[in-house]
């Protein structure tokens, strides 16, 4: 799941730097779920996200949380367990 507020320009840049990442690494094996927090407070509540664009990996365990826009790739892929 994939948090942002609107299409700000970081929660633009977060959008297109997980499906970058998603569609290079994972082609096919990921599903993607975005949630604009403008329009759906009750989930912000629920995940209990308290900044913007959050990334949330549910599954597989364990979950992880990753704040920004997405933009270093390494992290992102160390942070989720992904091989590059």
């Amino acid at each position: 799941m994939l948090f942002v507020s609107g299409m700000s320009t970081k929660s633009g840049y977060a959008v297109e730097n997980v499906r970058k990442i998603c569609d290079k690494h994972m082609p096919a094996q990921y599903d993607l779920q975005i949630i604009d927090v403008n329009n759906d407070k009750q989930m912000a509540v629920d995940y209990q996200i308290v900044g913007i664009p959050t990334l949330i990996r549910i599954a597989p365990d364990p979950r992880r949380i990753i704040l920004g826009d997405l933009s270093d790739t390494t992290k992102v892929l160390k942070l989720l367990d992904i091989a590059e």
